[in-house]
């Protein structure tokens, strides 16, 4: 069965970020977020706008591979909190963001998508950056065990 994409979508058209594994039906990403380092998507490659588009099947593989990330982020970088959401209102394509938190970033304890509340900390920010190409390979090892090597 092809693809569907749509030629106005971003998340069509790339991948939308470093991308860390790609299966058939979805992909996991690491979204450039200079503030926020550890924020994965995982995104529907399939041009499909809300959860319930996908069938039964598909919803539970998907936030499988929602818990997936969470799971292996949280083990790897032990933050304060992970964030999970699925929006689409800028980008109606499906996906989900999960986003590591600590109380020194500059959002907390405010949402992501909220006016950064002050400079987040260099030193820890840091610290994560430099852990994100072993959390990126623990995704991928984690993902290609669970889903299937793409």
């Amino acid at each position: 069965m092809p693809m569907l994409r749509l030629p106005d979508c971003a998340l069509c058209q790339t991948d939308g970020g470093v991308l860390v594994w790609r299966g058939t039906a979805m992909r996991l990403i690491r979204a450039d977020e200079a503030q926020l380092p550890a924020f994965y998507r995982v995104v529907w490659n399939d041009h499909v706008a809300e959860f319930t588009d996908l069938s039964t099947l598909q919803r539970l593989s998907c936030m499988d591979a929602v818990a997936l990330a969470e799971q292996t982020v949280r083990a790897i970088l032990q933050p304060d909190k992970i964030n999970l959401a699925s929006l689409g209102n800028v980008v109606p394509h499906l996906h989900w963001h999960v986003v590591a938190r600590w109380r020194w970033d500059a959002f907390w304890p405010q949402s992501v998508w909220s006016a950064p509340q002050r400079e987040a900390e260099a030193a820890p920010l840091q610290r994560v950056r430099a852990q994100l190409p072993a959390v990126d390979d623990a995704l991928r090892q984690a993902f290609d065990q669970r889903f299937g090597a793409a």
